[in-house]
């Protein structure tokens, strides 16, 4: 024997009825079956509104005649695919279910109230009129049906609304009275008897109950729950856009999650089936031939030892505590008596070590009455102070992970607790059972989707999502999105998804959650009128839960500059080329790092002194390890470099400036290269790496042009000025030659000391051989001296600085990387 169950989204229409028929059908030809069928779609939602209509008083007559067409339809529907269809059973059961429904609806606005047994008549309606279209259908295909009268035989006991079966006076019924051999039982969903002979329901969503009943009392071989997805799922798949359908759960699983809210699942659907061993299978009615989830003896194909990551929501939590909370002995069982004769139900507790407090979450709809109850039984504790004010935290919500082989597997709560720190979720309280299959959180209901993302990410072989804004779309923005656009499929290979969700410059912005497409992106950005603002991108962050936003800001602007606190305090990583904010001032310096490591947040911004070259990196990781900055020299500007090796070459500086502004090596104007300023920048940050508290006019600037030089007007007018400096640089390359040396223009640190100038240098210098646009930066420190350590390469040039930007976005996934 196998009970199949199907819920209402898999009779909401008659192709979907028609293709849970052919299902069972297909079973029917096998073995023995018994179906269990919800309301199709969502007819118990219209009766339970038709209810509350009636209650205030209000018009009904047309949503009962919505509801009555809506099943002569689906029957139209279905015969219209299967003619033979007899409909006359079918027909009379919806007009004596209507002409009831008018009835009791006429009752209900007269008192003005719906009695609970009146209630679970009204709700379980839609059941009945789908086990009669069902047996029809079934009969057209030539298969004989018998309906199952679950007032009959199922024998239940508790609040009308919310009974409980008893299986073992319910599998006697079914004994003393056997089902028709070789006939399809067919019964509804959600409902039993009482010891009246009331109809009483299951609870809402009750059909999966009632399956598990029914193969409970008849021993069946298999129970398996049609429903709408393939199975159950580690997490929600509308959070999670890779979340992983599960082969096999154990019932302990099971029954865990179902309990934390896995909507497949009904909290009560396991305990009958697990008593009697019987498995339990999902599938989906829209994808038949998958292989669904099994629940049962589970046989450890998934291979993992957290099995899901469930939530449950609209809850509050209970904090009893006072000095009279530690050792007074029947506290607890007082504080849980009043809950119980409340009749608030209790969803996780959890005590101080000290004694001292007692927490736990009901559900956010009991709070008054838990508010009650709590006052009058501690009404002299609270006045006499030996109980602090009860407090009440309104808007949590509970993660929990699950699983049976968690208790043999080191390090899943810290990872846990990492995944939920990651994302500035703050855990309100902590539970994990004696047995180690669940550990849960209590956390601010608003954060449910960034943890449930964050701990599917760390704790599941998962895809790594970087969600990137890249503001500046110019020459190392432009070509960092050429970038990215040729790197995704590479990087997809190894689970790591970039996704370019923003995108603006001076003059627009575009921004899509889902990423934006990177075909013909300037094409669009043309286009693009809406201002950059911080506002905009928080706002799409927070509104889509994105975890892993990185601002990428190859602008040289202050405005966006002094926003990065800003932006890493709202959950973004920061990535930039921009030195701005690093030789801004030392107190703005600090709060940068301050606000990065309080967010859990990464600053990188490796590009910002000698492009690709792990400048950053390496100098941060020699002061790590205790070592010391004795001394720095170093080319650090590309331009420079080139210019100045072309002196060397015999070229004046007019002319080696000109072929470097029309290569694309200069800025814009060759004055912001030729003043300095942007070598100052950069050995500040050198300076301030190596622990040195140096502000930008603490730093000696001997500008790359002839003491006095008119460096006024506009760029053209400085160009055609440039060649009065000629004479100047020959009499200093003369100079330099005549000792063997070359001119370069360097920055120093010495002494805590800062100095930007024009230096000549001999052979042993490190400097020496640098031109071409090479960088050369050679450390002195106590373990390398006194030869230094020299790192040279291209420190110029759009696609290897965009290649250093990509890689620091890269490394704000590190960690979870293992790299």
């Amino acid at each position: 024997m196998r009970v199949l169950k199907f819920g209402g989204s898999s009779l909401a229409d008659a192709d979907r009825f028609l293709r849970a028929a052919d299902i069972i059908a297909n079973n029917a030809q096998q073995e023995e079956v018994a179906v269990v069928l919800s309301a199709p779609g969502k007819t118990t939602n219209k009766l339970v509104a038709i209810i509350e209509c009636a209650m205030r008083n209000g018009e009904v007559e047309l949503q009962i005649k919505e509801l009555e067409e809506s099943f002569r339809d689906l029957f139209q529907a279905i015969k219209a695919t299967l003619p033979t269809i007899d409909g006359t059973d079918f027909h009379n059961r919806v007009q004596t279910t209507m002409l009831q429904l008018r009835q009791f609806v006429h009752g209900i606005s007269l008192l003005g109230m719906c009695p609970d047994h009146v209630n679970a008549r009204i709700i379980s309606k839609g059941e009945r009129v789908s086990i009669e279209l069902m047996k029809a259908a079934l009969e057209a295909k030539a298969l004989p049906a018998h309906l199952i009268d679950p007032v009959k035989y199922l024998v239940a006991k508790g609040p009308h609304l919310e009974a409980m079966v008893d299986v073992d006076s319910s599998t006697q019924n079914f004994r003393n009275e056997p089902l028709p051999q070789g006939h399809v039982a067919i019964m509804p969903g959600f409902t039993a008897g009482n010891e009246k002979g009331e109809l009483v329901t299951l609870g809402r969503n009750g059909s999966d109950y009632s399956a598990a009943v029914l193969a409970a009392c008849l021993r069946a071989d298999c129970c398996e729950i049609w429903t709408d997805v393939d199975g159950v799922y580690n997490c929600d798949p509308r959070l999670v856009e890779d979340a992983r359908l599960l082969k096999s759960l154990s019932y302990q699983e099971a029954m865990e999650l179902s309990y934390f809210g896995a909507s497949v699942l009904h909290p009560k659907t396991i305990a009958p089936i697990a008593q009697f061993q019987i498995p339990c299978l999902i599938k989906n009615s829209f994808n038949p031939q998958g292989a669904g989830t099994l629940i049962g003896q589970d046989t450890g194909e998934d291979k993992l030892a957290i099995k899901g990551i469930t939530t449950l929501s609209e809850l509050t939590m209970v904090n009893v505590s006072g000095p009279g909370m530690k050792g007074m002995v029947g506290m607890a069982s007082r504080v849980f008596g009043s809950m119980s004769a409340a009749g608030v139900s209790i969803v996780l507790i959890t005590q101080s070590s000290s004694e001292y407090s007692i927490s736990f979450c009901i559900e956010a709809a009991d709070k008054l009455k838990a508010q009650r109850a709590l006052g009058d039984s501690f009404e002299l504790e609270l006045k006499d102070g030996l109980l602090e004010p009860v407090e009440f935290i309104d808007d949590v919500a509970i993660v929990t992970l699950v699983g049976d082989r968690m208790r043999t597997s080191r390090g899943v709560a810290s990872r846990f607790f990492s995944a939920l720190a990651e994302v500035n979720v703050n855990i309100v309280a902590i539970a994990q059972g004696s047995s180690e299959r669940a550990i849960s959180a209590v956390i601010p209901e608003d954060k449910i989707s960034e943890a449930i993302k964050a701990c599917h990410v760390n704790l599941f072989d998962s895809k790594h999502f970087l969600d990137v804004f890249v503001v500046g779309i110019g020459g190392v923005g432009g070509e960092l999105v050429d970038q990215i656009q040729r790197q995704q499929h590479k990087l997809s290979e190894k689970g790591i998804v970039i996704r370019v969700c923003g995108l603006a410059n001076s003059k627009g912005l575009l921004l899509d959650s889902e990423g934006l497409p990177l075909d013909h992106w300037r094409d669009r950005m043309s286009g693009a009128t809406e201002e950059f603002s911080l506002a905009r991108l928080i706002a799409l962050v927070q509104r889509n839960h994105i975890i892993n936003p990185v601002l990428v800001d190859c602008t040289a602007s202050d405005l966006i500059a002094n926003q990065y606190a800003d932006f890493l305090a709202a959950g973004f990583h920061v990535v930039t080329p921009n030195k701005k904010a690093n030789t801004s001032s030392m107190a703005y310096y600090h709060q940068l790092r301050e606000v990065a490591r309080s967010s859990r947040r990464k600053l990188m911004y490796e590009t910002t002194v000698g492009a690709g070259l792990p400048v950053i990196e390496n100098l941060q990781n020699l002061i790590s390890a205790g070592d010391e900055l004795e001394r720095f020299t170093g080319i650090l500007s590309g331009s420079l470099s080139f210019i100045f090796g072309k002196l060397d070459e015999g070229m004046t500086l007019s002319q080696a400036t000109e072929i470097a502004k029309s290569n694309g090596f200069t800025e814009p104007d060759p004055r912001d290269d030729l003043s300095g300023m942007d070598v100052a920048r950069k050995l500040l940050i050198l300076a301030r790496e190596a622990g040195m508290a140096l502000e930008l006019e603490d730093v000696v600037v001997d500008q790359a042009l002839p003491p006095g030089f008119d460096d006024s007007g506009s760029v053209d007018e400085f160009m055609a000025r440039l060649p009065q400096a000629d004479a100047y640089f020959s009499q200093l390359i003369d100079e330099a030659k005549q000792e063997g040396k070359v001119l370069r223009y360097v920055g120093e640190i010495i002494d805590g000391k800062c100095r930007v100038s024009i230096a000549c240098v001999d052979e042993n210098d490190p400097m020496f051989k640098i031109k071409d646009g090479e960088n050369a930066l050679a450390f002195y420190s106590r373990y390398y001296n006194p030869i230094p350590l020299v790192l040279r390469g291209y420190g110029a040039g759009t696609e290897v600085t965009a290649a250093g930007v990509f890689s620091d976005v890269m490394r704000t996934l590190g960690w979870k990387l293992g790299v």
